[in-house]
């Protein structure tokens, strides 16, 4: 990968320095407003836009690849934080994913752009976007399905096929390729038994499934190597904010499948929909006029009142990880003219931004023993909401909730279960940290008590 960054390193500087560019070359790549290029970007173009990105803010992005695609191109992400390419114990990690399905190419150009409107916006000094970047370390991945796209691009005119370059190389529906852990959990609803982390432990077993895509693969262990905390997931084809669960409990084609988080994840899909003119207007027409979006209101939708979709990434974040993931449709054409891409920038930039944001809403803090050693892999459970998250490494967590009042616990294997009750905002989030007392220390604390006690009874009653 390094010798990768460097060759595309070198070929942006390259592009940058040489004169030899045709006009019309030149014209099309440098057309910009407020620094931000309004194209479509292929593949070599891509990596260039964000090495263009890397060098304009180097203190505050990295570049580097979770995996490759079928046909071998890097799964590209850029971070942007005060601190890249590391964890910082206390701040939270946010993901967006673009392009997914190949030639649903809105979102991969809105991510692209965000990340150049990003490090504009830091050097300007918009105190809103330093104050986000500082407090918060956010990956960019403009295409999970970067082969798909080419063959999308690759078609003749304006006017792409609906379905040319949706899957990748192999053929396969990347958001119907991740295990199925909706099923598992609606057993556990009825049988008992666990409610989250439902791929704990079992990297190996992801990477001998066959049936799995390299893509998909790759992203698996990205989101069970990252504490990610919210994510949003990219697509084209309607404009709606799509919340879990994706697939439906008895298995029909349409029904409202409520998750455990069902107030939380309306609000943050509010958060996104709210400010984009379109998804938000009430009177806005259908996509298509034999659509049935009956099931949208406020430019969100319950992703099985919608259509069941088994095998989604979206549930697949919520079930696997901390992750809460939403779906959003950008455009009702799934490869739009290129000459559109300003306006679906100009409808969901502060949705794109205000979304990262919702990050900083309900409870955070760390988790320690009595010493102040960090314990990691604590469930952090709230009284009502069947669905438990887990403190990383640094014994750190984040729990996006609805305001309210909550009863919220902290319980590991081996240490007294601790309960506090919290009053939540909408924003920001509550800091909420657990000391917990192990059950070996109270044990030796509880002999050397009954110790005391005996030899007081004993001089007393002069044994």
């Amino acid at each position: 990968m390094k010798s990768l960054l460097l060759l595309t390193m070198c070929g942006a500087l390259a592009v940058l320095a040489s004169g030899e560019e045709t006009n019309e070359n030149v014209n099309k790549r440098f057309i910009k407003e407020g620094g931000i290029s309004f194209e479509y970007h292929r593949y070599e173009e891509l990596k260039e836009a964000l090495v263009s990105v890397w060098l304009q803010c180097p203190s505050i992005t990295k570049i580097h690849s979770i995996g490759q695609s079928y046909e071998g191109r890097e799964l590209l992400v850029l971070e942007i934080s005060d601190n890249p390419g590391e964890h910082e114990p206390g701040e939270p990690e946010f993901k967006y994913i673009g392009n997914m399905h190949g030639n649903e190419a809105v979102g991969r150009e809105l991510i692209i752009f965000l990340a150049q409107y990003l490090c504009n916006e830091y050097q300007k000094g918009n105190e809103t976007i330093i104050n986000l970047i500082h407090s918060t370390r956010i990956h960019l991945m403009p295409s999970m399905n970067p082969d798909g796209f080419e063959k999308a691009a690759s078609q003749a005119g304006d006017l792409k096929d609906w379905f040319v370059g949706r899957s990748n190389a192999q053929g396969i529906d990347l958001n119907r390729n991740f295990p199925d852990l909706d099923r598992i959990v609606y057993m556990n609803e009825k049988d008992g038994g666990a409610n989250n982390h439902l791929l704990k432990n079992m990297k190996k077993a992801v990477d001998q499934n066959s049936k799995l895509a390299p893509e998909t693969k790759a992203i698996i262990h990205w989101i069970m190597d990252i504490p990610f905390v919210l994510s949003a997931n990219l697509h084209g084809g309607d404009i709606v904010a799509n919340y879990p669960y994706d697939e439906t409990r008895s298995g029909s084609t349409h029904e409202y499948s409520a998750c455990p988080d069902d107030a939380t994840f309306k609000s943050i899909a509010q958060a996104y929909s709210s400010l984009n003119p379109i998804m938000s207007d009430p009177n806005r027409p259908p996509c298509r006029k034999n659509d049935d979006d009956s099931s949208f209101v406020d430019g969100i939708t319950n992703g099985g009142a919608w259509y069941s979709v088994p095998g989604g990434m979206q549930d697949f974040n919520y079930l696997s990880s901390n992750c809460f993931e939403i779906t959003v449709e950008l455009s009702c054409d799934k490869f739009p003219a290129e000459d559109t891409l300003k306006s679906y920038w100009d409808q969901n930039k502060n949705s794109l931004v205000n979304y990262i944001e919702q990050i900083h809403r309900g409870v955070k803090g760390f988790v320690r023993d009595l010493q102040g050693i960090p314990i990691s892999n604590t469930s952090i459970s709230v009284e009502g909401l069947n669905h438990d998250i887990t403190s990383a490494k640094d014994g750190d967590y984040w729990r996006i909730l609805a305001p309210g009042n909550y009863k919220i616990s902290a319980t590991v294997p081996g240490y007294l279960t601790v309960i506090k009750k919290v009053a939540v905002p909408y924003s920001p989030a509550v800091r909420v940290d657990f000391e917990l007392e192990s059950l070996t220390e109270r044990k030796e604390e509880e002999k050397e008590e009954l110790m005391e006690w005996w030899k007081m009874m004993s001089q007393t009653l002069n044994f």
